[in-house]
């Protein structure tokens, strides 16, 4: 039987909303997690800076999910969809990130698969983008394995880490979702 705390179930990870009550643990994990993910994100540090996250993911035009590992129930990671457009568009853009000492071991990619299916299943999304810069390459190869294709080059995309940050575009459309390469 599923657990009900999840919106969804894969073999390793399960995925849940985030909540306010998330606020300590996903602060702590953050701040372990500073170096990891410089320069390419920044994460709330703070319990202000948590307020503030918490409301924008409450928000009717976004999605938040907590990754969690399954045999322990640990955050892993995070994967929001944010800027949801409805009526003729049915898009959004997907932010991610894994906390080590989960990063590498196959979570995200998991994950990812298991929210594609959500957002084009219950959400009813037809597209969903990535913006990535074009040093990650953990981020670059986890897009690559789930199909997405490149659709361009964005200068000076999004303030990050105190400099506008050049990014790709990938993207996604429903019909493309089982001809991925990798999980899903």
């Amino acid at each position: 039987m599923p657990d009900v705390r999840y919106v969804t179930e894969g073999t390793r990870v399960a995925i849940r909303r985030t909540t306010r009550a998330d606020g300590a643990e996903f602060v702590r994990r953050a701040r372990e997690s500073m170096e990891f993910h410089r320069p390419w994100l920044t994460l709330p540090t703070t319990e202000r800076a948590y307020l503030h996250y918490i409301a924008q993911l409450e928000r009717e035009d976004r999605e938040g999910f907590l990754v969690c590992a399954r045999e322990t129930g640990e955050m892993a990671g995070f994967i929001n969809i944010n800027n949801i457009v409805r009526g003729a568009f049915q898009c959004g853009s997907i932010g991610y990130g894994a906390f080590p000492p989960a990063a590498g071991r196959g979570y995200m990619s998991e994950a990812l698969g298991l929210v594609l299916r959500h957002a084009f299943g219950p959400l009813g999304l037809h597209r969903v983008e990535v913006n990535i810069q074009p040093g990650n390459k953990a981020s670059l190869g986890l897009v690559k394995r789930h199909g997405f294709r490149l659709e361009g080059f964005s200068p000076d995309f999004l303030y990050i880490e105190g400099a506008w940050r050049d990014h790709e575009r990938w993207a996604m459309t429903s019909d493309m979702l089982d001809q991925g390469t990798g999980p899903g």
